[in-house]
């Protein structure tokens, strides 16, 4: 038996595939009986060390690069059967064999993100080509999360009841002050003016995004209510009566938790509400994916719930409320890549083939890890004041349904 053999026998251990080596030679690989639903083939014998050293980044390189390639299934067919195998709640030895390759505990807290290099980190993915997110995402471009209240739901229904129900965490009223940390596009901070007449700061480290958000601030005609600025959180002055960050906690980094919280806790008024939507795991924080630190976000870091309450409490925030969003963006990641696929020409004719195959295995990675592995998303709501919001939940359903109808109602 080959040591791919014993790596793929380890990853499904009732399942099974076949392989295709370079010479043409098939043979089945797994601890599964039956027929093989999938079919790999290499076509360089480099790439099966590359595999066995670190699973996650070869498999994502060799996808990428054309040496690994499918003839029965697709990319998304094959971690799937991983992942399947191998639930977060069973803890089983596959995980441990696809981690393989990850950073270690030291390195992982002496990983610093100061503010230049969030720059760079940031510009490395969302500074790229701004017809890309225009053909996958929604026409909001919300490159997060989306609430499915319902499974069938679209995309864009999703989108929206997210910004409902993260404006309806925020209690928020008319003329107040909100800071949106990781503005993205600006979609969020305009749906905010518009359903509850509240002024907004945006803050963003992308140019292209900046320029994106000031441009349909200014065709909206709220540019001088909703504003948007290149610069770190770390920076800003003044104080606010909302601060609202949705996707962006992932690019904090940990050694960064504590000074994160801190400066929100400055920055809010003491009577003021915070809603943080970050991508989160299950268990421990083990560090970053080699494949999406390399290729897509480098210097990221998906936190433990035990990470961000650790960091929210030295701030003395106190948590109001806490939701945990399980399969909502498995949802979301299938729809961003059914749309990459049939606009995959477009893609391909922005940057290449090989682009496009990066950008496949990033989404389906995610599929596959919201479905079954130990990510899922998290919304925590913090005060400063224990006496800041209503003593049960229940504003927030009635407040979310009547953003739900004026959105709707175009008003």
């Amino acid at each position: 038996m080959s040591a791919l053999q014993k790596l793929v026998g380890g990853l499904l251990p009732d399942r099974r595939i076949t392989i295709v080596w370079p010479d043409g030679k098939r043979e089945l690989a797994g601890g599964g009986t039956g027929d093989s639903a999938i079919t790999v083939r290499l076509t360089d014998r480099k790439l099966v060390w590359e595999i066995l050293r670190k699973p996650s980044l070869g498999l994502g390189e060799g996808y990428m690069d054309g040496r690994l390639q499918f003839e029965g299934g697709t990319i998304l067919d094959f971690l799937r059967l991983i992942a399947r195998s191998n639930p977060w709640e069973g803890g089983g030895q596959g995980r441990r064999i696809m981690l393989r390759g990850k950073i270690g505990p030291l390195l992982r807290k002496l990983r610093r993100n100061p503010a230049d290099k969030a720059k760079r980190n940031v510009a490395h993915h969302y500074d790229l080509d701004d017809r890309l997110y225009a053909l996958f995402l929604d026409t909001d471009r919300q490159y997060s999360c989306a609430y499915f209240r319902d499974p069938d739901h679209s995309l864009e229904q999703a989108q929206a009841d997210k910004k409902a129900h993260i404006a309806a965490k925020l209690h928020l009223k008319p003329g107040q002050r909100v800071l949106d940390i990781g503005c993205g596009w600006g979609g969020t901070a305009l749906y905010l003016n518009r359903i509850a007449d509240v002024d907004v700061l945006g803050i963003t480290l992308s140019e292209e995004q900046l320029a994106v958000a000031r441009r349909r601030a200014a065709e909206a005609g709220v540019a001088d209510r909703v504003k948007f600025e290149l610069i770190d959180y770390r920076q800003v002055t003044g104080r606010f009566d909302r601060i609202v960050s949705v996707g962006m906690f992932e690019h904090v980094g940990a050694a960064h938790y504590r000074e994160f919280f801190a400066r929100c806790r400055e920055m809010l008024t003491d009577d003021g509400v915070m809603l943080l939507h970050t991508i989160g795991k299950y268990g421990e924080a083990t560090g970053p994916d080699p494949f999406t630190d390399k290729w897509i976000f480098p210097g990221y870091h998906v936190p433990s719930l035990s990470q961000i309450a650790e960091a929210s409490e030295s701030a003395r925030l106190i948590t109001a409320d806490v939701e945990t969003l399980r399969l909502h963006y498995a949802y979301t990641l299938l729809h961003w890549l059914a749309n990459c696929e049939e606009h995959r020409a477009e893609i391909e004719a922005l940057y290449d083939e090989r682009f496009f195959r990066m950008w496949e295995y990033y989404l389906a990675g995610g599929i596959v890890a919201f479905e079954n592995g130990a990510m899922n998303n998290f919304q925590l709501q913090y005060v400063r004041d224990r006496r800041a919001l209503p003593i049960t939940r229940d504003y927030m359903t009635q407040v979310e349904e009547r953003y739900r109808a004026l959105a709707s109602s175009g008003s």
